[in-house]
């Protein structure tokens, strides 16, 4: 194990064992102390406002002096970067790097991503200038690109060596740089550019915030910043913010421009997210002298809806699983059938139809599956895998045996007939009753009608029976 490796050693256990001795206190105070990264320099070449292209890089480390990070006790053991603590038979360029200038807030990630078992991945590279003015004598600068895995932060430093160092004795014999007295190269952190996230997933027509932060030095003024969008070979301006105007390209897109003076925040916020709205996104920081970048992964998901139905009434009925509104493409669906006191078993033949896609993007595809009911039924469940979904998304149905649907259908016919059988003598018994009634109605008709004419035959009889 090499003098580096077994100082980083050193420091994880330091940090659990102070975390297992001492607990948390109230007041978190903040502590400067040194990070050291494991990283390449890429010796050839180099890209304005980026890294350098070049697979010939040599090991090289970064020790970022001093930068405050919080403390809750467990950093009581810690010790400052010292020269002799790299092996001196493995010789490797060294850069101490001041942020007296910026500020750091993903350094506490860095410092404990070893112990947390992340790995950190850091490449330095030659940094050319934005400024086109030849005549201002301008120090040599190195871009710094730090990326903690697992979804961690990124950070893009741009460090610059001091210009008044040209009578130091200690030299870089390749690099041609002034060298401190424990043989590091000595640069100062001035501009850099952070995201706490490389990679983010939301669902479809939810709310997205993209995190881009900046520090630079005092001096340096903010000229512009751009978040682009790359997917599938093309790309497109999303929104672009220039000396106090901002301009949403993509509808809804946001951001805050007092937040950017303020707190150096260039986050970018994206509403009711579509399809459309997957990619690569780059945020891109411009000041007066320096232009550095983040890039942020970001993914749609729609999750599936699983509908199971039964094509026919066959001897062998078909099961359709309808599986409906799912993005990404990839989809796994599973078949089993369950007898009756029994376990689930995995059934294979299914067929799938053509692949459909939406006009908002998102895919459809069937299942069929030729069912056996067995002896005494069986249940068929269609499962659904897809990356949007916590667990496996089903869909049950039961079939039955065809002897079991002629014996159902007898006795739902044989009952029908029984009602129908009891309604009729209902109506058989209301029959006499209704007949007794009318008869009463025409009886009483009769009697009036009779006695109408009764008293018409008096009154001509009076009248008759009158003297002229």
């Amino acid at each position: 194990m090499g003098t580096e490796e077994g100082w980083c050693l050193l420091l994880c256990l330091a940090l659990s064992g102070a975390a297992e001795t001492k607990p948390h206190t109230a007041e978190t105070q903040w502590r400067a102390v040194d990070v050291v990264l494991d990283c390449f320099l890429a010796k050839d070449g180099g890209h304005r406002g980026a890294l350098a292209s070049s697979e010939d890089r040599a090991r090289a480390s970064l020790v970022l002096k001093q930068v405050p990070v919080l403390d809750d006790g467990s950093l009581e053991d810690f010790t400052d970067f010292q020269g002799g603590m790299l092996a001196q038979d493995d010789p490797i360029d060294i850069f101490e790097a001041s942020v007296d200038l910026v500020q750091i807030p993903q350094a506490e990630a860095l410092l404990h991503a070893d112990c947390s078992g992340k790995e950190v991945t850091c490449e330095i590279s030659h940094y050319f200038l934005q400024t086109r003015e030849t005549t201002v004598e301008t120090a040599p600068c190195f871009m710094a690109n730090v990326q903690v895995s697992g979804g961690g932060p990124s950070i893009s430093m741009v460090m610059k060596t001091p210009i008044d160092a040209k009578n130091d004795a200690f030299w870089h014999p390749m690099l041609n740089l002034p060298l401190s007295p424990q043989g590091t190269v000595r640069t100062a952190v001035e501009f850099q550019v952070t995201t706490q996230t490389q990679f983010l997933t939301f669902l479809l027509g939810s709310s997205a915030s993209l995190d881009c932060g900046f520090s630079m030095a005092p001096g340096l003024d903010l000229i512009s910043v751009e978040w682009r969008l790359q997917h599938k070979g093309r790309g497109q301006l999303v929104y672009s913010w220039t000396t106090g105007q901002g301009q949403a390209v993509r509808k809804g897109a946001t951001l805050e421009p007092e937040q950017l003076g303020m707190a150096g925040d260039a986050s970018l916020t994206l509403p009711s997210l579509t399809i459309q709205d997957e990619g690569t996104y780059v945020c891109q920081i411009t000041t007066s002298l320096y232009r550095t970048q983040q890039i942020i992964q970001l993914n749609i998901q729609a999750s599936p809806k699983v509908r199971l139905s039964l094509a026919n009434e066959a001897v062998l009925p078909t099961l359709i699983c309808d599986i409906a509104g799912y993005y990404p493409l990839d989809v796994a669906v599973t078949w089993t059938r369950q007898e009756l006191g029994g376990s689930p078993v995995q059934v294979s033949g299914a067929s799938f139809s053509s692949l459909r896609q939406s006009m908002a993007g998102t895919y459809s595809i069937s299942s069929s599956l030729i069912a056996e009911p067995g002896s005494a039924g069986a249940t068929y469940t269609c499962q659904v895998t897809h990356i949007s979904l916590e667990e496996p998304l089903g869909a049950s149905t039961q079939v039955v045996p065809p002897e079991q649907k002629t014996a159902l259908g007898v006795i739902v016919a044989s009952g029908l007939f029984l009602l129908a059988l009891l309604f009729l003598g209902l109506q058989r018994r209301q029959a006499p009753t209704r007949v007794g009634l009318l008869q009463a109605e025409r009886w009483e008709t009769t009697s009036c009608a009779d006695t109408q004419t009764s008293h018409l035959q008096e009154d001509r009889a009076a009248h008759v029976s009158q003297p002229s």
